[in-house]
């Protein structure tokens, strides 16, 4: 599922501002930037419904070159079955996992995610996936752009435990997936870890 042509539009509008902002001493400039940035911001309230105060609040948060943000995943199988959380904010489930950290590689991201989130302990051993959310059919669509990279983890301590941010931890088979939270896990890409799993020789998939 293809995201909209607004949303599209939008994003790339505020990575020029942004970048823009970031490299130019010209106030003529600067004020062009600015006005790029505002018409990205009227743009994606206009699209997605939501306060333009907001968009802009997002928008102003952010410095420098633009690049796409970075989501980890981390996938935990155990007889058959694989760790899910119930995000606290939707009430709806996901694998593990969050923004990735300044400081911390994509594998102990992944790691302190998992912990954070299930309370179980987790060692990264193999890196699954690099997705472009915006190909993916995620739902509802975000503001900047996200490459997700998905993990399979081996569990090697700990024991469930909510967190601040989610409300309950289980495992589950695949053919019995609870409902899903969509802007974070969709079902094909929990299928396509339980066949990383059944073959470890298979590549990441990326795109």
């Amino acid at each position: 599922m293809n995201e909209p042509d607004w949303l599209v539009w939008a994003r790339e509008l505020q990575a020029i501002a942004q970048t823009g902002l970031t490299y130019t001493e010209n106030q003529y400039d600067i004020e062009r930037y600015r006005a790029v940035e505002r018409l990205a911001a009227a743009m994606m309230a206009a699209g997605s419904d939501a306060a333009v105060e907001r968009i802009a609040g997002l928008f102003a948060g952010q410095s420098g070159y633009a690049t796409p943000k970075v989501d980890v995943r981390g996938a935990v199988i155990r007889d058959g079955e694989i760790l899910l959380i119930r995000e606290a904010s939707d009430g709806r489930w996901a694998l593990p996992g969050g923004w990735a950290d300044v400081n911390q590689s994509p594998a102990e991201c992944v790691e302190r995610e998992i912990l954070e989130e299930s309370g179980y302990q987790a060692r990264a051993v193999k890196l699954a996936g690099v997705w472009d959310r915006s190909r993916h059919g995620h739902h509802p669509p975000l503001p900047f752009y996200v490459y997700k990279l998905f993990f399979l983890c081996d569990l090697v301590g700990g024991a469930a435990r909510p967190s601040h941010e989610t409300t309950e931890v289980g495992f589950f088979r695949p053919d019995a997936l609870p409902e899903l939270s969509t802007g974070r896990t969709l079902a094909t890409q929990i299928h396509r870890m339980f066949e990383h799993h059944r073959d470890p020789a298979l590549p990441a998939d990326f795109e």
